[in-house]
């Protein structure tokens, strides 16, 4: 399969560029080369050197024509429909036209030169087969790089529209278990529930106008993940020993909008209610570029492991998240043993 970058090529001044680059320099090297032709005495004159030049002009741009017609009219409608003998009529046909027209040509313009046509038909096919494979190739790599790029396009829209779907997935799913923190700290009619709101607040601020770029500061989803877990904290107190560790971050790296909080998400979905002896953990450290963040829950290994519509929505589309946006570049393991459901993400975000 080819595969050619089309950042420089599809330019329009670059195409246009190498167009008029080939056609000079093949204009020129006539002028370089001898020809096949044998001339007298008179081709010295200037008269007769000035149509010896207007002649070669005529010729080449013969040829140019014959270039773009196989390149927009003969392959298009009858190399790639697989019409290959009357392909090979039609090249066969310029070859006969271009003969003609050269001889009309000089000796219309230098009747002075003695036209052999048969020594001229073996200097003329090289130049004509040339000719030929560069259209060829001209049209053949065209078509791919459109067709990349075509399918560039296609494979981006996708991936925003499935980004998007991915996303619009974890914020309900967090919506949910926040306003759970509201409705038990309301039923308490905590004092906490002002700030708690104030809290919440930041959140859906962060969800709603932050959260749309490609790429956040990580300082500031690291922020978001510990406002989380501080409405978590207020919702269940004592009941869940709750310690996090997180490093500070003092280089600018960014990171994925709403990456990390699905795997917190699921730690106290599945970490708290019946769970004897309820912790969860979090850590999260920055060493030269390497993300290391893991996340554990004590879990009840005696009772079934409970999953609704929702459980489990979190994990899966974060894992599709990573395969998208960090192919080859990061690391997930998933263990439940000894009582513990952990987390552990590794992810290079150079």
């Amino acid at each position: 399969m080819i595969n050619v970058n089309p950042q420089w090529y599809t330019k329009k001044w670059v195409a246009i560029s190498l167009h008029i680059l080939f056609w000079t320099l093949f204009i020129v090297s006539p002028y370089l080369l001898r020809i096949s032709i044998e001339h007298d005495s008179s081709v010295h004159n200037e008269k007769s050197l000035n149509n010896f030049y207007l002649a070669l002009f005529l010729t080449n741009v013969s040829r140019a024509l014959v270039f773009y017609l196989n390149a927009y009219l003969f392959i298009p409608r009858l190399a790639y429909v697989r019409r290959f003998g009357r392909y090979m009529g039609a090249l066969v046909v310029c070859l006969l036209l271009l003969i003609i027209s050269d001889q009309l040509i000089y000796t219309l313009l230098i009747p002075g030169l003695h036209f052999k046509v048969w020594s001229y038909v073996l200097f003329e096919l090289p130049t004509f087969i040339f000719i030929v494979m560069g259209s060829t190739a001209f049209r053949v790599i065209a078509d791919k790089i459109r067709e990349q790029q075509q399918a560039k396009e296609k494979e981006t829209e996708n991936l925003k529209t499935e980004l998007s779907f991915l996303r619009s997935q974890v914020s309900p799913h967090f919506m949910f278990n926040v306003l759970n923190n509201m409705v038990a700290l309301a039923r308490k009619k905590s004092d906490l529930l002002e700030p708690s709101l104030i809290k919440l607040s930041s959140l859906l601020r962060y969800m709603l106008y932050e959260t749309d770029e490609d790429k956040v500061l990580l300082d500031k989803e690291i922020e978001y993940l510990k406002s989380y877990i501080d409405l978590q904290s207020q919702r269940f107190g004592k009941n869940v020993d709750i310690q996090t560790s997180f490093d500070p971050i003092t280089d600018g790296f960014v990171i994925e909008p709403m990456l990390l909080i699905p795997f917190v998400e699921n730690a106290f979905k599945h970490g708290t209610g019946l769970v004897p002896q309820a912790q969860i953990e979090t850590r999260l450290k920055l060493d030269n570029g390497q993300l290391n963040f893991c996340v554990r829950n004590r879990f009840n290994e005696t009772a079934a492991w409970e999953k609704d519509k929702t459980s489990g929505i979190g994990l899966t589309n974060v894992k599709r998240r990573l395969n998208l946006l960090y192919p080859n570049s990061y690391s997930l393991k998933i263990t439940r043993e000894d009582g513990w459901f952990s987390v552990t993400l590794q992810l290079n975000l150079h």
